[in-house]
């Protein structure tokens, strides 16, 4: 770190650290609206923005230098989150008369709070004096509890806004956060107990090592492990749903509650919703990338310093993918965040609108099981490991999670049957017969 940034006041240091935070992921938001259109116009085969922004010259403007005249620069509709930020500058901002007025406008601000707070925790590079922000050492009980304060903007928004499609809106985000919640926790949980910490730093750091501890030269990714990639699967569909994106966007679902929880709300304090939705994306794909995909790293899990180590031949080219890991750390890190990030369009692309039913079975029947299974092998796994090794340890950890999944398997078939209380009903056409020709009047008898 420069000697300067070393004898700044702690006051200025953490000035610049939020800076180098909030401006990038702010600049990140109209980037994120301009690339979701585009990549579901290229999934949805249609054309997506295109036109704002191109720049036609004239054939016969002197001012023009001959090699421009008459051509036209294409930008691919760059500038179409732009003019979608002036218009919602402009556009008339309406209250309605009978909201409660405090938490109408407060509820905004909750929303857009949460991403910032956890991205603050966010280890984008190896320069410690930069990043993160505030290193924490409860970093992911921080990331719970942050999180959970996001439904509050949506809640108090529906409330607020004294309108029963809101409010529905607001209640299902409340009730939803509870089933998807605890399966997040749980998944996280089996990160921190394998690696020891609860800091997002020693995460990183832990995925330095060998992988499993016995291949040398690829890095122990989280998700390359077997706990580690049962906890990412559980923890990215908690993560889409934490940022009300489809196929989990039931709170503003537009086809049942006109737009949900933001129902009454115009102008700017809409586009503030729609910059917490956003910035929430980017600051959860980066949670993601931290936590399973070795954080700033570069996205191939190479171990660079053993390879120098035990290849001395290959020392000089090593070093150069060595200072690219380093110093190019923050667009590692993005390119990571932006992978995740099109995983979130090529969901809503892909996957129909679940029911309010579905997605509650989903969390309390499927992830929070498979989450909780998973975390009560990583801690056999661990225990046994001081006790007997880890050849013993492996082998029973798999014997404990074979025990557990048939127990949860013949549990869930205790249930009772359900009564089909939307039994099938079939619906037949009446066949229309050909009409009865009429007899015709019998001759009259001479």
């Amino acid at each position: 770190m420069a000697e300067w940034y070393d004898n700044l006041h702690p006051v200025w240091q953490a000035l610049i650290r939020v800076l180098l935070f909030v401006g990038p992921l702010l600049t990140m938001v109209p980037a994120l609206i301009w690339f979701e259109r585009r990549v579901l116009g290229w999934f949805q085969d249609r054309i997506g923005p295109n036109r704002v922004g191109n720049i036609t010259f004239q054939k016969k403007d002197k001012w023009v230098p001959e090699f421009l005249r008459g051509k036209k620069i294409r930008l691919f509709g760059l500038i179409q989150p732009i003019a979608d930020g002036i218009k919602l500058f402009l556009k008339e901002d309406i209250t309605p008369s009978s909201v409660d007025k405090v938490i109408y406008f407060l509820a905004p601000a909750l929303a857009l709070f949460p991403a910032f707070a956890l991205g603050a925790t966010l280890p984008w590079g190896p320069f410690k004096g930069l990043t993160p922000v505030a290193d924490v050492n409860i970093g992911v009980l921080w990331i719970m509890a942050i999180s959970s304060l996001g439904v509050y903007g949506v809640v108090l928004s529906g409330y607020a806004s004294n309108n029963k499609y809101s409010l529905l809106g607001g209640l299902r985000s409340s009730a939803q956060l509870i089933s998807y919640e605890l399966g997040m926790g749980v998944s996280l949980a089996c990160i921190a107990l394998s690696t020891g910490s609860l800091k997002l730093t020693d995460m990183v750091t832990a995925q330095e090592g060998p992988l499993w501890g016995v291949v040398p030269a690829v890095s122990n990714w989280n998700i390359l492990t077997p706990h580690g990639a049962i906890a990412a699967v559980v923890f990215a569909i908690c993560m889409v749903a934490e940022t009300n994106r489809a196929p989990f966007d039931l709170p503003e679902a537009e086809n049942e509650l006109v737009a949900g929880y933001h129902t009454e709300y115009s102008s700017m304090k809409f586009a503030v919703f729609f910059m917490g939705e956003y910035a929430a994306m980017a600051v959860y794909g980066g949670i993601f990338a931290t936590v399973f995909l070795g954080g700033w790293h570069m996205p191939i899990p190479v171990r660079w310093d053993y390879i120098a180590e035990s290849q001395p031949m290959l020392s000089g080219v090593v070093s150069y993918f060595q200072w690219a890991d380093f110093w190019m750390a923050p667009a590692w890190f993005l390119l990571k965040v932006w992978i995740i990030i099109f995983g979130f369009v090529w969901l809503r692309a892909t996957m129909p609108r679940l029911r309010y039913d579905q997605l509650m079975s989903l969390g309390w029947k499927t992830l929070l099981p498979i989450a909780t299974v998973n975390l009560i092998v990583v801690a056999t796994w661990l225990l046994l490991q001081e006790v007997a090794g880890p050849g013993p340890a492996l082998a029973l950890s798999v014997c404990t999670f074979a025990a557990l999944w048939i127990i949860f398997r013949a549990v869930t078939r205790l249930e009772p049957a359900k009564e089909n209380f939307l039994p099938n009903r079939e619906i037949s056409m009446v066949e229309v017969k050909p009409a009865e020709k009429p007899e015709a009047p019998e001759a009259a008898v001479a």
